[in-house]
């Protein structure tokens, strides 16, 4: 079974603005080794995406390469999760976000390493490796600030409240995919809790649910990125470098 164009731009754009997001951190993280740290994830990130968006565009069959979907783009046409487009806010905020991130992927990936499309499977493949290291290095942020002190406990608190809510959008049903995105949501679950528990954190109630990524709806904050993102190729069109 081949994935269709949106269900691979879905997971191309998820890693793409993640890793645009990460890059944002360089030189102003809270150590010297946490920039290198983000800095590596995003590549990570990057990488599954050119991957994936030179996938994408080779199923679309109308010429278009990774940077054309990249870059030329408006933001209705993106097809990420809210999660990922969502402002860094604090160190605990994006630790929170990458925790979440990496509980999902890393299952998920996994899951198409395993899948018909040869193509999603070979890139599933590589990618989870990479997820695995995404997700030990935000398990450990996350206890380290939920467990350390008053201060760093009630912001890492925070930022899972913040955030929960944006991660049901990930589970959401979707006949374009090879998997069933349901199905990921126990072993994210399991992750999760694991890691709140040691952290001393407190798993926020399910309630409120804002989607709309994977249909192209987003908040202002995407705009703002893909400007800041997008400018330099829009400026210079066809620039060789």
């Amino acid at each position: 079974m081949t994935a269709s164009v949106e269900y691979v731009l879905g997971l191309a754009d998820d890693a793409l603005i993640m890793a645009q997001r990460l890059g944002e951190w360089y030189a102003a993280a809270p150590e010297m080794e946490e920039d290198v740290a983000l800095a590596n994830i995003a590549l990570d990130q990057l990488g599954a995406a050119r991957l994936l968006l030179s996938y994408a565009g080779e199923l679309e069959g109308t010429g278009r390469d990774e940077d054309d979907l990249a870059f030329l783009r408006d933001d209705r046409e993106f097809r990420n999760c809210l999660l990922v487009e969502l402002p860094n806010g604090d160190f605990a905020v994006t630790m929170a976000k990458l925790l979440f991130l990496s509980a999902y992927q890393l299952p998920l990936y996994t899951a198409l390493a395993g899948c018909g499309d040869e193509r999603l499977a070979a890139i599933g493949a590589k990618a989870r490796n990479e997820s695995a290291y995404h997700l030990d290095h935000s398990s450990v942020w996350t206890v380290r600030l939920g467990d350390g002190t008053d201060e760093s406990h009630r912001r890492m608190q925070a930022a899972v409240d913040e955030l929960w809510p944006y991660t049901h959008e990930l589970f959401a049903g979707d006949d374009r995919a090879p998997i069933d995105p349901a199905t990921l949501r126990g072993p994210w679950l399991s992750t999760v809790e694991r890691v709140l528990a040691e952290a001393t954190l407190t798993r926020p109630a399910d309630g409120w649910a804002p989607g709309g990524g994977r249909d192209g709806v987003h908040s202002e904050q995407l705009s703002y990125l893909l400007a800041e993102m997008q400018v330099l190729h829009r400026a210079h069109p066809g620039a060789d470098w």
